[in-house]
C-alpha cells in the first residue's frame, strides 16, 4: 500500500464506511473516526498524510477541528460537507482547510482532489502501482507487469489503462476514453472497444469474462483492481 495514510472523520457510519472502502481500493491506507474527539486522539498517536473532515458533527464541528489541526502541524485537510454555500466554503478555507468539497460528490473528483493536495504538500500521495491479480500496473511508468516481467502495450493501450487506473472502481465514459486513448486520429468508441479487447487478452485469465477490465452497460468501462 503506497498511496499514503488518510484519516476520515465523519459521524455518518454509512458515508465513513463507503469512503474507507473506496479510498482503500484506490491504494490508500485509511483510518476512520466518528467525531472530533476520536480524531484528536488518533492524530496524537499516528502520522497522517491527509485528513478528510466532515463539518457537521455532534460536539466539536469540523471547522473547529480543522483550525486546531492547522495550529498543531502541517497535515493537509480536505473538508467534505453538505453545506456548500460560498460563505461556508470561505469559512472552511479560513479555518485552514486545503480544499473543500460539497456533498454529494463524485468519487473520482474526491480522489483527484486528494491527489492534488498531496502533490502540493510534497507528501507520498501518488498511487504508483495497482494490483490486478497476477499483474500489476505501474501508473508512473505506464508499465503493465506480470510478476517482474513487462507486458508489451501499445501507446494507445497504455493511455487507456492509465486513464482507467487513475479512477479505479469508477466507470469512465466510452467516448471520453476514445479522446484520451485512441491511436492517431481515430478517436472513436469502436477504437476503444478494440483496445479493450486487446488489453483483456493481455490482462485477464478469461478475457470473455473479465474480472479487472469491466464493461459498464450504457456508460463505458471501469478498472476494478484488487
Amino acid at each position: 500500500m503506497n498511496g499514503g495514510h488518510l484519516l476520515v472523520v465523519d459521524d455518518d457510519d454509512r458515508i465513513r464506511d463507503l469512503l474507507k472502502q473506496y479510498l482503500t481500493r484506490a491504494g490508500f491506507r485509511v483510518t476512520t473516526a466518528a467525531d472530533a474527539a476520536s480524531a484528536r486522539r488518533l492524530l496524537g498517536m499516528m502520522a497522517f498524510d491527509l485528513v478528510v473532515v466532515d463539518v457537521m458533527m455532534p460536539g466539536e464541528d469540523g471547522l473547529s477541528l480543522t483550525a486546531w489541526m492547522r495550529g498543531s502541524g502541517p497535515t493537509p485537510v480536505l473538508i467534505l460537507t453538505a453545506r456548500g454555500e460560498p460563505d461556508e466554503r470561505i469559512a472552511g478555507l479560513t479555518a485552514g482547510a486545503d480544499d473543500y468539497l460539497s456533498k454529494p460528490f463524485e468519487p473520482q473528483e474526491l480522489l483527484l482532489r486528494i491527489a492534488a493536495i498531496l502533490r502540493r504538500s510534497g507528501r507520498n500521495g501518488t498511487v504508483r502501482r495497482i494490483s490486478l491479480g497476477r499483474h500489476a500496473f505501474d501508473l508512473e511508468r505506464g508499465e503493465l507487469l506480470l510478476g517482474d516481467s513487462p507486458v508489451h502495450l501499445t501507446e494507445g493501450e497504455t493511455r487507456l489503462l492509465k486513464r482507467l487506473a487513475a479512477a479505479p472502481h469508477t466507470p469512465v465514459d466510452r467516448l471520453d476514453l476514445a479522446l484520451d486513448a485512441a491511436d492517431g486520429a481515430d478517436a472513436s468508441g469502436r477504437a476503444v472497444d478494440v483496445q479493450v479487447t486487446r488489453l483483456r487478452r493481455k490482462l485477464e485469465s478469461d478475457p470473455r469474462n473479465p474480472r479487472y477490465l469491466q464493461t459498464v452497460r450504457g456508460v463505458g468501462y471501469m478498472l476494478a483492481p484488487d
